[in-house]
């Protein structure tokens, strides 16, 4: 749905601060906006400070002048409610608002994310600032979107968290004795007698450092410390939806979210927003699939399949350590990129850049030169022009996806925070090794929840499902038995949601489907690696080796190494009309290529178009048809066989079946399948 149903364009902007400039400046910024087709701008970010002087006091003046001045030059508005960074007042006034590290230190005033969620300060003002923000613009018939606070993340250790932290597991668990068996306090004598016995899991208490990496003692009460902070944040969004929603119900709300953002579950989240959008910016050397995946997981979040990209840098970045500028026609690749993986409007951060402060070298539209012949600005415009040509070409068009992979942050947060079997392994690389070898192969997926239904996929992937929830092995089973393709990986099926491990031997409850048990793991140092062979080729097997037996599946594949040389390291077990996949090793990308490729064909699985190496080939299909994006994500030319009739959106050509489309370097083409 994006900004609503009664947008028929792709909204085109981004995020703008007119208050930080003298107001002689506005002008030349309307004028430069129109030249570049910018149709929409974010405002208030970051005012409260200026909103809000004093406990009682609200200033709309100078915000009260720029939205009667964007409305009379025709733009539509996002409009925050500037809850991002409280007043310093606030922080003198009222210093529960402010956050605790890890380590036990109070911050001061300063910074972003500087408010503790469970302050009663914070509860207060920031609902009641969003209601005096709703009261006073509710008929401006231009704003499209509330946007809440900006990209609310970080955590707090306060006196003010762990008692919320206490009754939320109260509300969990109901008495002190089943809290205990959900944490196994038996181990180390660690039994709670009380709840205020329960103390937050931070640097003075249960968490440690091993080689760099944040441990738990007690994984159990580290786990519901992660749930009971994300909820907390969460709670502090819902009260300003509710003041915005209590004053006009018909506008949408949303707040920008960060991808795979670890502190955040997202997926709890977008049950609570009116639709997604998100703030994308890509490291230098991010390959175009893990661009591509995390569009995928903001799309798949939420029923809509689309989303906003609330920001991008136009040009540059400014927090990496080299912030490297995006090549000429790189803004408008991946720009084009967002929209074929379900972007509704492209936006960026920030219109104008700012003089001072830490953002003051990041990317504008317009430069500090305050010029319109600036390489940066050309391309703006010229896709301005693009998508106000392209009008609802695409718009709400949704991705026929036939393969899933289950992400889940409860799973996420357990398998980094367990002491063992391996610092190496990382849940986001597991998840990488299975979509980047299904993007190769221009293979639509789903990034889907433990709440999703499975049925309608041909292929579902868990990579590294070390917690299956209660449950969860049964909609599996089902999936499996009534003839879907399930494959799950290495050091899967071990603990239940509160990280106790299921016993009975690995993988626990999905023993039956897999037709395997697991009995060891040996974890591989960086510089070694077991080997076998699939498929007459041979690949390694890296950092985790599991060590399993056949209880009714077939031996793909076997180790060909050391003392389990000739036990299985891929198995294939057929259960009711389905299969079910196990493989119990990590390999290289090659593997993960042919092994998908394979399981496919095998499935029948729809590819959007073959293509040349590195031109990604994504659908996208809506009222309007069928429509495919082609990126060549490469700096060279590419030519692409057509195998059906199609016009080319952008500029207008069509190509019979069997043509070529000749494409430049980091050029993009819009076929409609005709």
């Amino acid at each position: 749905m994006g900004y609503g149903k009664n947008i028929r364009q792709i909204l085109y902007g981004g995020d703008y601060n007119p208050e930080q400039w003298p107001e002689e400046v506005w002008a030349e910024d309307m004028r430069m906006m129109k030249e570049a087709h910018i149709n929409i701008v974010t405002l208030n970010v970051f005012s409260w400070a200026a909103l809000q002087p004093d406990e009682n006091t609200y200033n709309f003046e100078k915000l009260d002048r720029i939205m009667e001045y964007v409305r009379e030059n025709g733009l539509k508005v996002c409009l925050a409610t500037s809850t991002g960074a409280h007043p310093a007042w606030m922080a003198r006034k009222h210093p529960d608002i402010l956050r605790t590290d890890m380590n036990g230190i109070k911050r001061k005033f300063g910074g972003r994310h500087n408010s503790c969620p469970n302050s009663p300060a914070y509860r207060k003002y920031a609902p009641r600032l969003a209601a005096e923000l709703a009261k006073r613009y509710k008929d401006y018939d231009n704003i499209v979107a509330w946007h809440i606070s900006n990209e609310f993340g970080g955590e707090c250790y306060c006196e003010n968290c762990e008692r919320a932290f206490r009754e939320w597991l109260k509300k969990e668990y109901g008495t002190i004795e089943a809290m205990n068996k959900s944490f196994n306090t038996d181990f180390w004598g660690h039994t709670f007698y009380d709840w205020d016995d329960v103390v937050l899991p931070d640097n003075r208490t249960e968490h440690f450092n091993a080689f760099g990496i944040d441990r738990t003692m007690f994984q159990g009460i580290s786990l519901d410390y992660r749930r009971f902070n994300s909820d907390s944040i969460l709670e502090c969004y819902e009260l300003e939806y509710d003041a915005i929603k209590n004053i006009t119900p018909d506008i949408p709300i949303t707040t920008n979210l960060m991808g795979f953002y670890k502190p955040l579950d997202y997926q709890k989240w977008a049950q609570q927003m009116d639709f997604i959008s998100w703030d994308s910016y890509p490291a230098p050397d991010d390959e175009p699939a893990v661009v591509a995946m995390n569009h995928d997981l903001m799309r798949g979040i939420h029923d809509q399949d689309s989303f906003v990209l609330m920001e991008q840098t136009p040009s540059v970045t400014n927090w990496q350590p080299y912030n490297r500028l995006k090549r000429p026609g790189e803004m408008r690749l991946l720009s084009y990129q967002a929209a074929a993986h379900g972007a509704d409007a492209i936006q960026f951060f920030q219109i104008r850049r700012t003089v001072g402060a830490c953002e003051k070298y990041h990317g504008a539209v317009i430069d500090h030169a305050g010029r319109n012949d600036t390489r940066v600005f050309r391309e703006v415009k010229e896709l301005g022009t693009e998508l106000e040509k392209l009008g609802d070409t695409f718009l709400e068009g949704r991705t026929p996806s036939e393969v899933a992979i289950l992400y889940d942050w409860d799973n996420w947060w357990a398998v980094e925070y367990s002491a063992g079997p391996s610092v190496r392994m990382k849940y986001m690389d597991a998840v990488k090794d299975y979509y980047t070898a299904a993007f190769e192969q221009n293979v639509p997926v789903d990034i889907i929840g433990v709440e999703d239904d499975l049925s309608k996929y041909k292929v579902v992937i868990a990579p590294l499902l070390y917690m299956t929830k209660t449950g969860y092995d049964e909609k599996i089973r089902s999936y499996v038995r009534n003839g879907g393709t399930f494959i799950t990986t290495y050091f899967s099926g071990i603990v239940n949601e509160h990280d106790l491990v299921t016993p009975g031997g690995y993988p626990g409850n999905l023993r039956d489907i897999l037709g395997i048990w697991v009995e060891e793991q040996d974890a591989l140092p960086e510089n070694e690696s077991n080997l076998f062979f699939y498929e007459n080729a041979e690949y390694p097997a890296e950092m985790l080796c599991d060590i399993m037996h056949l209880e009714g599946a077939e031996s793909v594949s076997c180790y060909e190494e050391d003392f389990y040389r000739g036990t299985p390291v891929i198995t294939k077990n057929r259960f009711g009309e389905g299969t079910a996949w196990y493989i119990g090793t990590r390999s290289d990308r090659k593997f993960y290529h042919r092994l998908m490729a394979d399981i496919f064909r095998d499935s029948d699985v729809h590819h959007v178009m073959q293509t040349p190496d590195g031109v990604e080939a994504s659908e996208r299909d809506n009222e309007n048809g069928k429509f495919i994006f082609l990126l060549n994500h490469t700096n060279e030319e590419k030519d692409i066989l057509m195998v059906d009739n199609y016009t080319e959106m952008i500029t207008g050509r069509g190509i019979k079946t069997g043509e070529s489309l000749r494409m430049n370097g980091k050029d993009v083409a819009i076929l409609k399948v005709e």
